[in-house]
């Protein structure tokens, strides 16, 4: 695999037990390029480890002024150089391919898992970890992966020298036979003390890369309660506590680098004490103690990799420990899909509630807990987010269809869209029917003013179609927001349509139009709005009401208000010492005068009026 063949067809299916586990599982497949990172590596380091056998030679010759010799020494040298540039070269190259292929397929793992868990990712994982993995994560795990071949290479480097200089010259030899493991393995108990430093410095980095993630998402909020202060004070101390922990990090790791300065400059000098003392007595030659010192010179940067490999692992282990929690998550459902790929139609039933949504009508669902809303939306979309029965669309379980046929049939918009940046054109660009116009959907969706007010913001930009969206649609107010992303629902035209508080934002004369709009627009189609808005549960074909997850009532807006103490009190948001005050009003008289006005009925005569000036 080479970086312009990304992205992966399959990123494949990922060992997600843990972390190790996982760190392995994307070594094993990209073992191709590991293999030649590999070679590249023993090129590389080997033409580096015999430049001292080189250079020995030559000082040899010199002494024994022999010519052919000298000449075969420069020989060999030059070869060495072009080896250890190609290697190099090479190695480099290969090296980072795997760095930025091993980061790529998590990033696809990533965003396969997202598209898969669909919004009930951010309710079982924080949206900031979320973040924190798919960014500075990556980095981290691509880093250990593609080291892992170099650090194999250098490890066969310095064995292979150890046993050559065994062979070659044997009394410095077993100096360096016994120093270089020595030197390996010295900083082996420090590094269990810096890894848990270096998790403990991640996971701190991770609590504040959440935090400033849910700042930056609430921003709008916090600046009308007044709370920007408060959390920036809170950002302020997880950034110090970063701070401090990555200090206390720096200060192990630098304990162990200057161990690894300090250990193989003891062995030099060992071995030059050792060898001059072998020369004056004759037993080897100076070219051979030139040869030994110049080896045991350049192992020491093979001998780094021996650093970066331990701390490449416990920068990454929390990482991929991270990843593959998120990796491991599973819907609550069927996600293989054990039917053939079809998009049904008919009645829309969830068993566990008893909702029923008829086929081609406007539902609408008022639910007094609007966490339980928006699971029950999600559920209805296929997105459960824990086990039970399956919902049914013209009689066949969502979960039983692939999840491609299933997303087709159903779409979920949830109360807090996203919209990307880019044109508006871009954003209307969806799949879809073909049936709806985007001219169609955002006149249903009351979006003239959002159109004046992007072609205004953008410049040179004559069509509003052209006019450009900011990043999540910062520079458009809320109403604006929830309104273009209804205008893209609409667009995509699904069997059915599931809205979840869509005008919540919106003023009353708007969300009226709205009402009217998405009614006509939807003629003979499903769409199910959860919404307690009279406006929009007057316009519905039917409105069912729940009330600790069962549906309780189901009928027209005005005859729920009527009959339904419950419906009445969330709807107009009557306290509950209002509702029992009237329900006991009621009792007392034996029943309700034909000529009194209900409770709740107020906002009636208010939604008229509000429809003819619509």
């Amino acid at each position: 695999m080479q970086i312009h063949d990304l992205p992966y067809p399959d990123p494949g299916v990922p060992d997600a037990r843990s972390g190790p586990r996982f760190l392995w599982w994307l070594f094993r497949n990209q073992l191709d390029g590991q293999l030649k990172s590999l070679a590249w590596g023993l090129l590389h380091f080997a033409s580096v480890a015999s430049l001292p056998f080189c250079v020995g030679v030559a000082v040899q010759a010199a002494v024994d002024r022999s010519g052919g010799r000298l000449a075969l020494a420069g020989g060999l040298m030059a070869l060495a150089c072009v080896g250890n540039a190609v290697g190099d070269t090479f190695l480099h190259r290969s090296a980072v391919t795997n760095w930025i292929t091993a980061a790529a397929r998590v990033q696809q793992l990533l965003g396969r898992k997202a598209a898969v868990l669909g919004s009930a990712l951010t309710r079982r994982v924080a949206a900031g970890e979320v973040v924190a993995v798919s960014t500075g994560d990556v980095e981290k795990i691509g880093w250990f992966v593609e080291a892992l071949s170099r650090f194999t290479a250098a490890a066969v480097t310095i064995v292979v020298v150890t046993v050559g200089l065994l062979v070659y010259q044997p009394a410095l030899g077993v100096v360096v036979a016994v120093g270089l493991p020595v030197l390996a393995l010295a900083v082996l108990p420090l590094l269990p003390r810096a890894t848990r430093r270096a998790d403990v410095q991640r996971e701190k980095a991770g609590r504040a890369t959440e935090l400033a993630s849910d700042t930056v998402a609430g921003l709008r909020v916090l600046r009308g309660i007044g709370g920007e202060d408060l959390f920036l004070d809170r950002y302020r101390r997880a950034s110090q506590e970063v701070r401090h922990a990555a200090v206390r990090s720096a200060r192990m790791w630098s304990l162990i680098a200057a161990v690894q300065v300090l250990l193989p400059g003891l062995l030099l000098i060992t071995v030059v004490w050792y060898g001059v003392h072998l020369a004056r007595d004759g037993r080897i030659d100076v070219g051979e103690l030139v040869t030994v010192y110049s080896s045991v010179m350049l192992l020491t940067y093979p001998l780094r990799h021996f650093e970066e490999i331990a701390m490449a692992y416990s920068f990454s282990r929390p990482s991929a420990r991270r990843a593959a929690r998120v990796l491991s998550l599973e819907r609550a459902m069927d996600t293989a899909g054990t039917r053939a790929a079809e998009t049904p139609a008919g009645d829309l039933y969830d068993p566990q509630t008893g909702l029923c949504a008829p086929s081609g009508s406007l539902t609408a669902v008022v639910c007094g807990d609007p966490d339980a809303a928006g699971r029950l939306a999600e559920r209805l979309g296929g997105h459960a987010a824990r086990e039970g029965a399956s919902v049914l669309l013209g009689g066949v379980p969502l979960d039983e269809l692939p999840l491609d046929s299933a997303r087709t049939a159903v779409l979920v918009q949830d109360k807090d869209p996203v919209l990307l940046s880019g044109t508006l054109r871009e954003l209307l660009d969806v799949p879809a029917s073909g049936s709806v116009d985007p001219e169609a959907a955002l006149e249903a969706a009351q979006c003239q003013d959002v159109l004046a007010a992007l072609v205004q913001g953008s410049l040179g930009a004559e069509d509003p179609m052209d006019a450009r969206i900011t990043e999540r649609g910062r520079s458009l107010s809320g109403g604006q927001r929830q309104r273009l992303a209804l205008a893209r629902s609409l667009v995509t035209d699904p069997e059915v349509l599931v809205l979840d508080e869509p005008t919540s934002a919106v003023d009353s004369h708007t969300e009226a139009r709205i009402a009217q709009g998405v009614r006509g627009l939807r003629s003979g189609r499903t769409t199910v709005v959860f919404t307690s808005s009279p406006l929009l549960l007057d316009r519905a074909d039917r409105v069912v009401f729940l009330h600790e997850g069962t549906v309780v009532a189901v009928g027209g807006h005005r005859e729920l208000v009527r009959t339904e103490p419950r419906y009445r009190a969330v709807v107009t948001r009557e306290t509950e010492e209002e509702t029992a005050s009237s329900a006991a009003l009621r009792a007392d008289d034996g029943g309700r005068r034909t000529d009194e006005v209900p409770d709740g009925l107020e906002e009636l005569e208010t939604l008229e009026e509000i429809e003819e000036t619509a």
